[in-house]
């Protein structure tokens, strides 16, 4: 007598039957160790929107399962969330490991070596989560993420001592006003005047803009005797710039303005010998060297 029949699980997803398979539990452990828990420290959690259900039947001996086509069923339908830490330096993601203890060895070590130039620089560990697993394959080797952090601490600290160079208290001259040559210099003896030169003359082409080299508020944009038309800029602590002999002003009295931010055009007004911006920088009204904190 031929046998017609055999025990089969019917599978089925959100109410679609997909197929057939012959041994339940072999299959949910197959979805387990390789979909749902995978052995991989990157991968915080799986969510699979609907999981397939078993019915054990008594099918064709037509029919054959299809084991494999139900496992890339649910693969496909698998979404995988990935954990991942990030050293970060002032709050900015560096370079990314694996394990928590991997990120907290580079931080260490990097505290260790840098240790008295990290006063004002920030070294934190991130737990990152994505779905990107391109992103997870950024992570790397604790000695290549020492050494990425090294450098971009190098960096900082760089910056940092940049920044600090060109700081008069509190305003950070951020930007040279105009690019030239200086023809004049701080404190300079010359015939064209009867004292000391107050300030750095910059020749540049008529017409040339002339940038605010901190962010301050303008209080003066206009015509002042031997400066011809001149701008000044008011910053913090008493701090003030002026830009001299413009032939175009742009700023306004009043105007708050930026570091890099346009105000006025080079030119030759007022008591000058030729296209150039006298600047200065004075605190509490006395004139001060600009060559302290830029055209170094």
């Amino acid at each position: 007598m031929l046998i017609k029949y055999k025990v089969l699980y019917k599978v089925t997803i959100s109410g679609e039957e997909v197929g057939y398979i012959t041994n339940k539990k072999e299959f949910e452990k197959l979805l387990n160790e390789q979909i749902i828990n995978p052995n991989n420290e990157n991968i915080a959690y799986v969510d699979i929107p609907e999981l397939p259900r078993y019915e054990l039947v008594l099918a064709d001996n037509s029919k054959t399962s299809n084991e494999e086509e139900i496992y890339t069923k649910v693969s496909d339908m698998a979404v995988t969330t990935y954990k991942m830490y990030a050293v970060a330096i002032n709050n900015n993601n560096s370079v990314y490991v694996d394990t928590l203890q991997e990120a907290e060895e580079t931080v260490n070590k990097i505290k260790e070596q840098y240790a008295n130039k990290l006063d004002e620089i920030q070294i934190s560990v991130n737990e990152i989560y994505t779905k990107n697993m391109e992103q997870v394959e950024q992570t790397v080797e604790v000695a290549s993420a020492i050494e990425t952090a090294e450098v971009e601490v190098l960096e900082v600290v760089k910056e940092q001592e940049k920044i600090k160079a060109a700081t008069l208290d509190g305003v950070y001259f951020a930007i040279k006003p105009v690019s030239g040559t200086i023809t004049s210099r701080f404190g300079a003896n010359e015939s064209i005047r009867d004292h000391t030169h107050k300030g750095i003359d910059i020749a540049a082409p008529n017409g040339t803009k002339i940038v605010a080299a901190a962010k301050g508020k303008v209080t003066h944009s206009g015509w002042m005797g031997g400066y011809g038309n001149l701008i000044i800029i008011t910053h913090e602590n008493g701090i003030q710039t002026y830009y001299g002999h413009c032939s175009k002003l742009y700023a306004k009295v009043g105007e708050e303005v930026e570091a890099g931010e346009t105000i006025a055009l080079v030119g030759s007004t007022g008591f000058s010998t030729g296209n150039h911006l006298h600047f200065e920088i004075r605190k509490n009204g006395n004139q001060i060297n600009p060559q302290k904190y830029l055209y170094k």
